[in-house]
């Protein structure tokens, strides 16, 4: 079973290359998180927004890892935070070409 958490907030950067190299800790403390199996960070400067795709192998640690997310953020001031979760359907992700 894969489980998909998207996650995206309000963020004044910065982004691209500074946010790189600002965020390599987070990023090396995210890779450490039970059940991950990957993730894509995401950036719009454009819409003044941040956030990842993340992939887990269960959705318990789906969970766990949102509730951690969410409360880092919140410690941040960050408010607005939107998470949700989805269940992948692998038949069909496969055709397309999806990295599970």
């Amino acid at each position: 079973m894969s489980i998909l958490v998207q996650v995206d907030f309000p963020y004044a950067g910065p982004f691209g290359e500074e946010m790189s190299q600002a965020m390599q800790p987070l990023a090396a403390d995210i890779a450490g998180e039970s059940g991950l199996i990957w993730k894509i960070w995401t950036e719009s400067r454009d819409q003044g927004i941040a956030g990842g795709i993340y992939l887990f192998d269960n959705e318990e640690d789906a969970k766990r890892y949102i509730a951690k997310h969410e409360a880092r953020l919140a410690s941040f001031g960050i408010q607005d935070i939107r998470s949700r979760i989805f269940d992948v359907n692998r038949p069909l992700s496969l055709t397309d070409r999806a990295p599970l």
